[in-house]
């Protein structure tokens, strides 16, 4: 089963990680205590809506991104490819830096396995 907290948490940590950054200075960017937001990256707590929005800001990450890669994720785990929805053309010209290295090639929507 997909338990939704843990996989924001892992996308949260992730994101952290690529940026090389430590919980303390997201935790002081974001607002947030240091163990509430070590408990969200490890799935152990829900974060609302307006918590989730302030560690986006603090990773400067739009939360669409975010939930747009939650959201594959949990696809993935159902069985289910998600087909990219920005033209490879647009893609192409924005050198694939622009996303943060958000972006990868995704197949049709299409059961796998």
């Amino acid at each position: 089963m997909v338990v939704l907290r843990r996989e924001i948490g892992d996308v949260l940590r992730d994101a952290r990680q690529r940026q090389g950054r430590t919980l303390r200075e997201v935790s002081s960017a974001a607002r947030v205590s240091l163990g509430y937001l070590s408990e969200v990256e490890r799935g152990q707590k829900e974060a609302s809506s307006e918590l989730l929005s302030s560690i986006c800001d603090a990773l400067a990450v739009p939360m669409s991104l975010v939930l747009r890669e939650v959201s594959d994720r949990v696809a993935v785990a159902e069985g289910l490819l998600i087909p990219d929805t920005v033209p490879a053309d647009l893609a192409a010209s924005l050198g694939g830096t622009a996303d943060g290295g958000w972006a990868r090639p995704r197949a049709e929507l299409a059961p796998i396995g």
